[in-house]
């Protein structure tokens, strides 16, 4: 046997290796974080979502960040505004247990379809999107394209602005060639981000700690699968590929609302994404020594934030229906 035909003999055999322990990894992923709600169709695939509260009250509906599933409001943040909204939080399509048929929909006006279509077919308009990370750049979309169905925007540490480069710690997901991404999600991304879970969630929380049952209570476990490794890659070049444009329409912005951000976030920056959108009508607020992970690490202040956003835009639609009726005598 020549050389050439052993090592690639002996390379054939490493990727199957990798492979195997991926589904085994895969298959521990999904004991540990069970599908807790149902799942809606829609075109391209499918939206899981948990939901909790009086369906007649205002409606709260929260969108997760890269490579996160909805277990990161389920966490705390879910349970701490239940009592007096309708509150629903989604996997962003292809995450968690929602579904996407391809790499396009990952563009943040598809995104942003599939989660309405599957507001629309729950018969749900004049929701208060809470919007964390990429979902916030989501919830904007959502904003722009569906104003008459949006009554605020309650964005925790969101992507508002182009980056000029990928956060670090999200680079190995900077991956443009689809079959590419799908060899290296079956292979070594799921062992190898396995191995440097607690360096990545390091970073993430910075400067705070991640809480140590991440992986269970707030879905972590979720992420050792190929999908979501392949989901977050498609993610990543799918948003740079469509924000530009999205930035570029904030001037019609007409939904009202508002951004919190920790102030030591290092994976987004608070100037750069926050600061900016003061100028198309949100309020821009801050919370010293806390990092981006604040729906985890800030629930309770999160969940003051959003009842300040969604019952201010009660009292202004109240307003301005009074205004009309009496415009109307």
């Amino acid at each position: 046997m020549t050389t050439i035909l052993v090592i690639a003999l002996l390379v054939g055999i490493f990727f199957v290796g990798m492979n195997l322990w991926t589904r085994r990894l895969t298959q521990q992923g999904l004991e540990r974080v069970p599908q807790l709600g149902q799942i809606v169709p829609v075109r391209g695939g499918s939206i899981h979502f948990v939901e909790k509260g009086d369906p007649t009250k205002q409606t709260i509906v929260m969108i997760h960040g890269l490579a996160g599933q909805l277990q990161h409001f389920t966490y705390a943040l879910m349970d701490l505004l239940a009592d007096d909204y309708h509150v629903i939080a989604v996997d962003r399509p292809g995450c968690g247990y929602s579904t996407r048929d391809g790499a396009d929909l990952g563009r943040l006006p598809e995104q942003a379809r599939m989660i309405q279509e599957f507001l629309d077919n729950k018969g749900i308009s004049n929701a208060v999107l809470v919007g964390h990370s990429l979902g916030g750049a989501v919830s904007l979309a959502m904003a722009l394209e569906h104003p008459e169905k949006t009554k605020a925007l309650g964005l925790l540490a969101p992507l508002t602005q182009k980056l000029s480069n990928t956060p670090q710690v999200f680079k190995p997901l900077e991956i443009r060639t689809e079959w590419l991404r799908n060899f290296i999600g079956n292979t070594i991304a799921v062992p190898i981000s396995a191995k440097t879970a607690p360096h990545t969630l390091g970073a993430v929380f910075y400067p705070e700690l991640a809480p140590d049952d991440f992986l269970d209570r707030a879905g972590g476990a979720l992420g050792l699968r190929p999908s979501a490794f392949i989901t977050a890659s498609q993610d990543v070049v799918g948003v740079d590929e469509s924000i530009g444009a999205q930035v570029d329409r904030y001037t019609d912005l007409s939904v009202p609302g508002g951004i919190l951000y920790g102030a030591q976030d290092t994976i987004l920056s608070p100037t750069a994404n926050g600061a900016p959108m003061t100028r198309f009508g949100l309020s821009d607020e801050k919370i010293e020594g806390l990092g981006h992970m604040i729906p985890i690490t800030a629930p309770d202040a999160c969940a003051a934030f959003i009842r300040r956003i969604a019952d201010t835009a009660g009292v202004a639609a109240q307003q301005a229906t009074k205004a009309d009726w009496s415009g109307q005598k």
